[in-house]
């Protein structure tokens, strides 16, 4: 028995403080993940931390001057602490143990910086060519000092920044300058962290992972792209764990802090990791919930262009409006509000060249069983595609014979939107209508197929084409059929009479009195003019001469002086104003990314408060005349039997002088009436 007690085999140098950072660590992770299929990801390269170092050594020296215990004791030992090396022991005994701080305020409260900062200095100082062991020895030593209640994985139920917010920033200055010491081993890093958390969560009880979450936090908030970098590896890692929504949402937390930085990084890790597991009961609330969050934190959507395409934004309809999908209505309805950003997000810069890209899937789900929210969702976004991007017609038209009680749909929609159709769209749409309308006819000879679906198109195409011909009152073609028939008018007259003197039209204008009043008219203007021209002519030269006399050399003066203060500026400000060149577009970038949101949401608001006014107040008011018109229009017509013609209009305006001059009349005499009886009356 003391044979057995004369070598003593102490575990892996990759202890408590990098064990997710050897193979051993990796290996525990495979074990713990095992049957599943998953390869082990690539381990770190093996380091000692300085951490793990001052507790091995003092578990050696127990170990030489330790006798060992009698076999009962050695076995109720084992019993205490099964498969638990001896090293973590010592370490557990020299500090404070899970749940004795009350809260993680407390815990950073009663953190020595000096002590941490003491102990990365060692660090550095005996391993200056290893960054990865001073990364994971700040790790270490923050993890095992914050042991505070856990929270669950996804911290649900503090702000986005949690625990990191709480940092004071003392600690977050030793925490950035030692990042910034191993730039190149970040990414290894965060594997590194997210590993051992992800092992934690197997022990019971395990310790809590603030350090770890920490300098997630850290390393993100300066290089959001290091969670990014591999998304695969970590869609597998999910897929391998979805039946452990622990570990699952603490991936999903971890790369998700990417987000809340840059916006392009969000939605990577959003549409890579969260949206293929938005059907998992377990796992769709965060991921909505963290797109809501994301969302809320960038108003400005412009930096998101590019990262939705069809392929990620159908799916998400889909989920948005499908009823009695995999997501509960609560999480459905969430959903569908933040479904107007994302398609702004999916129609990008210049909607105008993609939107013929999203035509094919819009036109494939517009059906007539489609639910009614689903379908006029559907309906705008084709109406959107085909305003805004001509190509969208010729898909449309490739598409038609396979899709014609979609198209029908959508021709019904276009009818009765009519009037907030554009000009240039209605041109290219009446094309594509004429073009259904030879189709519709190929078809209805081939055969009784699909005979309900084509009638529904001739019907849609028919009211379309109606709509375009009496397209309101045609106010441009009035005016200049009066312009050609004056004129012929007085050409003709002219022509027969001899002269403009003798003509019918001359005579008329003589009679009422409007020949002598414009030529009054006209000689008041060339008197007035001829006057003016007078003026000028004799004045402008003498105070243009007076003005030169007083000003010239004054102005010349100015002029040498303002030369001599461009040329020195110039040759003072040269090399600013070259640095200036360079550096402008990178300080309108900076200020793009830090402008604050007050100024954005203040944007926002001022552009729902145009929008409420242009809806509310102006287009009423436009719809409203453009009504009154029409409705006048109309009375005129049905006025005269239906029939618009100039004798009806001639009698119209007879008519209503006549009236007019008669009101006139009668009302003059009963002012006259009324001035006499008050005059008798005193």
């Amino acid at each position: 028995m003391a044979a057995r007690w004369e070598v003593v085999r102490k575990p892996s140098r990759r202890g408590p403080g990098g064990g997710g950072s050897g193979p051993g660590g990796r290996k525990a992770l495979g074990e713990a993940n095992g049957g599943r299929g998953l390869a082990p990801p690539l381990p770190l390269a093996p380091s000692e931390t300085l951490y793990e170092l001052a507790f091995e050594k003092t578990t050696k020296k127990q170990n030489k001057e330790q006798v060992p215990p009698p076999p009962g004791q050695q076995l109720q030992q084992k019993k205490q602490n099964p498969g638990k090396p001896t090293k973590k022991s010592s370490a557990g005994d020299s500090g404070h143990k899970q749940g004795q701080f009350r809260s993680l305020e407390d815990a950073l409260k009663a953190l020595d910086l000096s002590e941490l900062q003491k102990e990365l200095d060692k660090s550095l100082s005996m391993f200056p060519e290893n960054p990865s062991v001073w990364a994971k020895d700040l790790a270490g030593y923050l993890n095992y000092k914050l042991q505070a209640p856990r929270s669950d994985p996804a911290l649900s139920q503090h702000p986005h920044d949690y625990p990191y917010c709480l940092v004071n920033k003392e600690l977050r200055s030793i925490i950035k300058s030692l990042l910034s010491k191993s730039g190149g081993v970040l990414e290894l890093f965060f594997d590194h962290c997210i590993y051992t958390m992800l092992q934690e969560l197997d022990k019971t009880p395990g310790e809590s992972l603030h350090g770890y979450r920490i300098c997630i936090q850290a390393v993100l908030l300066e290089r959001p792209k290091v969670a990014t970098m591999n998304l695969g590896k970590y869609l597998e890692l999910l897929r391998s764990y979805q039946n452990r929504p622990a570990k699952c949402l603490t991936i999903m937390w971890a790369l998700g802090q990417a987000g809340f930085t840059d916006l392009t990084e969000g939605l990577k890790v959003w549409l890579s990791i969260m949206l293929p597991v938005l059907g998992i009961k377990s796992l769709s609330p965060y991921a909505i919930a963290y797109l809501d969050r994301l969302l809320m934190m960038h108003p400005n959507l412009t930096k998101g262009f590019g990262m939705i395409g069809p392929k990620d934004f159908f799916p998400i309809l889909d989920f948005a409006f499908v009823p009695n999908n995999s997501l509960p209505p609560s999480l459905q309805e969430q959903l569908r509000q933040s479904y107007p950003r994302l398609k702004v997000l999916a129609f990008g810069a210049k909607p105008e060249t993609t939107l013929h890209t999203y035509f094919p899937s819009f036109l494939s789900r517009t059906t007539l069983n489609c639910p009614d929210d689903m379908k006029k969702e559907l309906l705008n976004c084709l109406t959107d595609c085909l305003k805004l991007d001509p190509l969208s017609f010729s898909v449309w038209r490739q598409l038609y014979i396979k899709h014609l009680s979609q198209s029908s749909l959508l021709l019904n929609h276009l009818c009765e939107s009519w009037d907030s159709i554009s000009k240039k769209m209605r041109k290219s749409l009446q094309e594509t209508v004429h073009s259904f309308k030879v189709t519709n006819e190929e078809l209805a000879l081939k055969g009784p197929n699909s005979i309900q679906d084509v009638a529904a198109c001739r019907s849609a195409c028919k009211n379309l084409l109606l709509k375009m011909k009496g397209s309101g009152f045609p106010w441009f073609r009035l005016l200049l059929v009066i312009l050609v028939f004056t004129t012929g008018f007085l050409m003709h007259d002219v022509r027969t009479h001899g002269s403009f003197e003798a003509s019918a039209s001359a005579h008329v204008l003589r009679n009422s009195g409007i020949l002598s009043a414009s030529q009054q008219a006209w000689n008041k203007v060339s008197h007035y003019s001829f006057k003016g021209y007078s003026w000028l002519e004799a004045n402008v030269p003498l105070y243009y001469s007076h003005m030169v006399t007083v000003l010239g050399p004054n102005l010349e003066l100015v002029w040498a002086k303002t030369n001599e203060t461009a040329v020195y500026i110039s040759g003072k400000c040269s090399t600013q104003l070259a640095w200036l060149g360079d550096n402008l577009p990178r300080l309108i970038e900076w200020l793009q990314t830090h402008l604050p949101d007050s100024v954005l949401h203040l944007a926002e608001h001022l552009k729902e408060l145009l929008l409420f006014l242009m809806r509310n107040y102006l287009l009423p008011a436009v719809d409203y005349v453009a009504g009154t018109l029409e409705q006048g229009w109309e009375l005129w017509v049905a006025s005269c039997n239906g029939e618009g013609s100039w004798d009806c209009l001639r009698r119209q305006l007879a008519s209503l002088t006549h009236s007019s001059w008669m009101y006139l009349q009668d009302t003059t005499v009963a002012i006259k009436d009324w001035a006499l009886a008050i005059i008798s009356g005193h």
